[in-house]
């Protein structure tokens, strides 16, 4: 079954994948690339390099890399740093590119909320991971690091299916993270200073 998204649909489809690019990008690229090469799933025209098995090859290598770098101590803390600044960036190029047929105000738009949303996703993983990462067992770790790829990949497929039940979803975890926004922006500074300190040490 080939699946064509325009509208509101659309709209619903980018919400979740924004979300789920905050948290792993290159799961999700590599997953939107795999199911439309497969035919399930048929991406916007100026969309369609993520279906090149050259883009979904690299994703898949950078998520191998990231799925071993982000349970590694201290690396974890400046991989996840450097990514606040690849993450963003990319949810924002995927919202522009798969709002090509609407005005460039309304692109520009789409953009901006889709790095509004990756921020989010990515801000509350880094709040989550702020409460976790200290403890001395790494396996609370490690479990959080694979859960969050496992809600990456899981997400963007039910959005596929289900754009607005994904859609829902996301804003009820956009929601409880603008809820605890202060402690999220905590949680991104002490990334950054625990980021610096790994590097300088």
């Amino acid at each position: 079954m080939n699946i064509h998204f325009a509208g509101t649909e659309l709209a619903a489809l980018l919400i979740a994948t924004s979300f789920a690019a905050g948290l792993n990008v290159y799961a999700t690229v590599a997953t939107l690339g795999i199911l439309s090469d497969a035919g399930v799933l048929t991406l916007p025209g100026s969309l369609h390099l993520v279906s090149s098995w050259w883009v979904i090859g690299a994703c898949l290598v950078l998520f191998t890399i990231e799925f071993f770098a982000d349970k590694v101590p201290a690396f974890d803390l400046v991989w996840n740093a450097l990514h606040t600044f690849v993450r963003v960036p990319l949810a924002a190029l995927m919202a522009f590119g798969a709002t090509s047929n609407l005005s460039p105000q309304m692109q520009l738009l789409s953009a901006l909320a889709g790095a509004a949303i990756a921020f989010a996703a990515h801000g509350g993983k880094t709040a989550v991971r702020a409460a976790i990462t200290p403890s001395p067992e790494p396996v609370s770790n490690i479990l959080l690091s694979a859960g969050e790829d496992v809600i990456a990949v899981g997400l963007t497929w039910f959005a596929t299916r289900h754009p607005y039940a994904s859609a829902g979803i996301a804003i009820v975890l956009i929601v409880v993270i603008v809820v605890l926004m202060r402690w999220v922006f905590r949680a991104l500074r002490k990334l950054f200073r625990r980021a610096e300190e790994a590097v300088g040490a």
